[in-house]
């Protein structure tokens, strides 16, 4: 891709990031996209031979649906869950072979449907979690987990220094995975696995 194209596209995806961000800031939670760089340090702890699709929460503009599907991940074995109708969309214009799902990351046994006895890869989560109750964030990365194998990462990018859900009493750990400078404003990546104790 030409350098105009990439910088034309990259405006784009700001410009609905923006509006998204404009028409509902809770949901949206940040005034920017992830950059591309946060994308691909969210894309790498995908095991693109598992065999297992992928499970995308909030995709937003797409910038990290193209990390996961650079991962080597083929369209149809990523599943993606986008809140907005605007979003999702577009999403559905842009990679008309991944399967876009609308609906409610934190109610995933009715969005998911068909898929809900699925078992995924991985999961990463682009939702701004910090604009939830921490119960409400804790529940999502034990539901979460339920749907992974053994010792496989949910990983989800945060503003604040500290991860954006407590461990303490539950049965996942978290491990810092990244800080990213090159995101506005700067990214923090956690990654939440099953304690082998209770795998």
């Amino acid at each position: 891709m030409r350098f105009p194209e990439r910088l034309a596209r990259r405006f784009d995806d700001e410009i609905r990031f923006f509006k998204g961000w404009m028409d509902g800031p809770k949901a949206v939670g940040a005034i920017m996209p992830t950059s591309a760089v946060t994308a691909r340090s969210m894309a790498s702890v995908i095991n693109p031979a598992s065999e297992l699709p992928v499970l995308e929460l909030g995709p937003g503009t797409g910038v990290i649906t193209r990390a996961i599907l650079a991962r080597g991940v083929a369209p149809s074995d990523l599943v993606s869950i986008e809140y907005s109708p605007d979003f999702h969309a577009r999403l559905r214009l842009d990679f008309p072979e991944v399967r876009f799902i609308l609906g409610d990351a934190f109610d995933l046994d009715a969005t998911l449907g068909d898929l809900n006895d699925s078992l995924f890869d991985s999961v990463i989560s682009g939702i701004p979690l910090l604009n939830f109750p921490m119960s409400c964030r804790v529940a999502l990365i034990e539901d979460l987990l339920d749907r992974l194998p053994p010792g496989r990462p949910v990983v989800q990018f945060s503003y604040g220094a500290l991860s954006p859900v407590l461990a303490r009493g539950t049965s996942f750990q978290v491990i810092h995975h990244d800080f990213v400078l090159r995101n506005v404003p700067p990214a923090r990546l956690w990654i939440y696995r099953r304690r082998p104790e209770m795998a």
